[in-house]
């Protein structure tokens, strides 16, 4: 199936998504041949009632005056959204939501759930984008495109080089069929196996998987890599920069339970820190 119909998910609470990303998400749509749109979500902050902090700081004012920052990084966002989009022909829908701040992940997983794929703009460090993004990966049963930020980017989004991090595992499988579309695309594809790192219980995995994609017309490049004793996550980030890779295409390892999110240990390295955009499924 196609990649059609594109959400980029947009923070407008403490701090709004930098303009560059919502450009680059465009960019992204505009290069797989998909129709885009955003969604901003105005966080309604309530303050606890207390007579005391009223009296010395009037905390519900503050409240107020931080909802109203939101709403405003909302309406600013989704109006730069809709110009740029428009601009490159690929703008579907701006959608503004209302909800509470810890409402907010599962709002944007009901949205997701009803896209081709989502997009998450990720800042370095743990923020409220982490948050929303594990929760799109494990809750929505679509696959989440993350794009770090800041970062250094062209003026088109780059399909030159699309490496598969391919493990024969229950997560990587829906990975690869989720990324087909985009990998038809790709100038150059490269399967990423690593080897002593944990037990791959097939010897036909990567030779059967470069069949396989081949009869969708996607020609691929089978290399092995040795952990040597090193973390899933150091091994990738390896390949990606010696290959100058554009994209990074994984399965997600863990399970959620509400909010508290169970990650496997590369999941969590690369959500953590991505060194380039990532696409994964679960």
């Amino acid at each position: 199936m196609a990649v059609k119909d594109v959400l980029l998910a947009l923070t407008t609470y403490p701090d709004p998504t930098p303009v560059s990303a919502v450009e680059e998400a465009i960019a992204f749509a505009s290069a797989v041949g998909a129709q885009i749109s955003a969604i901003a979500c105005a966080v309604e902050i309530r303050a606890p009632g207390s007579f005391l902090a009223d009296m010395v700081m009037d905390i519900q004012a503050m409240a107020a005056a931080e909802s109203r920052k939101s709403a405003t990084n909302a309406e600013s966002l989704l109006t730069a959204f809709r110009d740029t989009a428009e601009k490159q022909g690929v703008f579907q829908d701006r959608i503004l939501a209302r909800c509470l701040k810890p409402e907010v992940p599962e709002l944007l997983v009901e949205y997701a759930r009803l896209r081709d794929l989502t997009i998450v703009p990720l800042p370095e460090g743990d923020s409220v984008e982490h948050w929303c993004a594990e929760a799109i990966i494990f809750g929505s049963g679509r696959p989440t495109l993350i794009i770090p930020q800041p970062r250094k980017r062209a003026d088109t989004f780059a399909l030159d080089t699309v490496l598969i991090a391919w493990d024969f595992s229950r997560p990587a499988s829906p990975a690869v069929a989720d990324a087909l579309p985009i990998l038809k695309k790709a100038k150059r594809v490269t399967v990423i196996t690593i080897t002593n790192e944990k037990v791959i219980d097939t010897s036909r995995s990567g030779a059967e998987l470069a069949k396989h994609l081949a009869r969708h017309d996607v020609q691929v490049v089978l290399e092995t890599v040795d952990a040597e004793g090193r973390a899933v996550g150091d091994v990738l980030r390896s390949c990606v920069a010696s290959r100058n890779a554009d994209l990074l295409v994984m399965g997600a390892y863990g399970h959620s339970r509400v909010r508290d999110f169970i990650l496997g240990g590369a999941t969590r390295s690369m959500i953590a820190q991505p060194p380039l955009p990532i696409l994964l499924s679960h």
